[in-house]
């Protein structure tokens, strides 16, 4: 009995062991290891997402794609109808993105990607499908700050395409600008296209402006006509710049 007793303080822990370990091993055999998968599942699940939120991830990020791609074919639309314009005009001018623009200063000024080394210069004039823009007012290296005629402090020498009466224009800060006649009895009717004019020194003559939306012949002291601005000054994102003198293609005279 001593012996035996002796012989299972020294062995009997590892038999024992080696009982537990085929035990678990049929078990496992028999289970296929269902015990220990459920336990792994148990202990990872907190860190795994769920298909649902794999789903709504996947989601999102194909709508952030979509918008960026329709972002995309919006400028890209847009930068067409530059090129478009600027295939109809004389000279060369430069491309360039609006890249500031202030919600307090909305209709006044904004701010060009472009500058002295593209070679803008202060004065040059700024151009979109449309018409006229405004002007350069100063120049750093990389970029322009423009006055944009819609601003109240703009004011531009125009002519009517039709009669040849000039006047000056003035912003309103919005699409809309007030001209002011020269002459008493002004040769102006509603649909009229207004260009810049021949004398100005500010801008080339026959540039765009827009068209006479109304008259008042009645106003002191002298005539004045509402115009809506034709370039698109709500939605600029990219532009023409010329030198101030450059040459212009004719602009049409007839009235709607």
């Amino acid at each position: 009995m001593y012996i035996m007793r002796r012989w299972w303080d020294k062995h009997g822990v590892a038999i024992v062991l080696g009982g537990l370990t085929i035990g678990a091993a049929w078990y496992l055999r028999q289970t296929q290891g269902a015990a220990i998968l459920e336990a792994y599942q148990l202990v990872t699940r907190p860190f795994q997402s769920s298909p649902t939120q794999v789903e709504s991830l996947a989601n999102a990020r194909i709508k952030e794609l979509e918008d960026r791609l329709a972002e995309l074919d919006s400028q890209n639309e847009k930068l067409k109808e530059l090129l478009g314009y600027a295939k109809t005009q004389k000279q060369e001018g430069i491309f360039a993105p609006v890249v500031g623009r202030s919600a307090d200063h909305w209709w006044q000024q904004v701010t060009l990607g472009r500058g002295s080394k593209d070679g803008i210069k202060k004065d040059y004039i700024v151009m979109a499908p449309g018409g006229l823009v405004g002007r350069v007012v100063s120049v750093t290296p990389n970029s322009s700050l423009v006055l944009l005629i819609s601003d109240a402090t703009s004011q531009v020498g125009v002519a009517i395409s039709r009669s040849r009466s000039m006047g000056f224009m003035r912003g309103k800060t919005s699409n809309r600008a007030i001209v002011q006649f020269f002459d008493k009895v002004p040769n102006v009717r509603k649909g009229d296209v207004v260009s810049t004019s021949p004398v100005s020194d500010r801008f080339p003559p026959g540039l765009p402006l827009g068209r006479v939306e109304s008259v008042n012949m009645g106003k002191s002291p002298a005539p004045e006509a509402t115009i809506e601005l034709t370039a698109p000054f709500n939605s600029l994102e990219w532009v023409l710049i010329y030198p101030n003198k450059a040459p212009v293609t004719p602009q049409p005279t007839e009235s709607k």
